[in-house]
């Protein structure tokens, strides 16, 4: 079993304005934590422009291109936390920018987890608020199957 976060995949307090500045840094944390390959962060980008990856209560989920999977090295994600805010799409503000990366169909309970960690409203502001590390991880981590 191997854990999906780790400390050096979450950055607190950032100060960034634009949303590409926020999926770049996402991206260079998947790249700091070795789950992907620096191309990686393109095909984030690449998405973002095809289809916004905003999800409700303040999270975005940037991620590649189905056809970029061979730029993963292994399943992971990082965690962006932007107290400000970056405009998203439509007004929406993210708060919480979680980078998603994944081998095969690792996305699926990714994502599952993702979505029962911030469904609730209370829940996704306490992450994008707290200055303690250890919180975003006992709250988003996930342990899986190693290839």
């Amino acid at each position: 079993m191997t854990d999906i976060l780790s400390f050096e995949a979450i950055q607190l307090g950032a100060a960034i304005a634009l949303k590409e500045d926020a999926i770049q840094r996402a991206g260079e944390l998947l790249v700091k934590a070795g789950c992907v390959i620096p191309e990686y962060i393109d095909s984030m980008l690449e998405r973002e422009e095809s289809m916004s990856t905003y999800i409700g209560n303040g999270v975005a989920i940037p991620h590649g291109e189905f056809k970029n999977l061979g730029l993963v090295n292994r399943t992971g994600i990082s965690v962006l936390q932007v107290p400000e805010g970056i405009e998203w799409e439509d007004g929406e503000r993210a708060y919480l920018v979680v980078g998603i990366a994944a081998v095969g169909d690792d996305h699926l309970q990714v994502l599952e987890n993702l979505a029962m960690a911030i469904e609730d409203p209370e829940t996704a502001d306490f992450l994008a608020q707290t200055e303690d590390p250890q919180v975003i991880l006992e709250k988003l981590n996930l342990s899986i199957s190693g290839d």
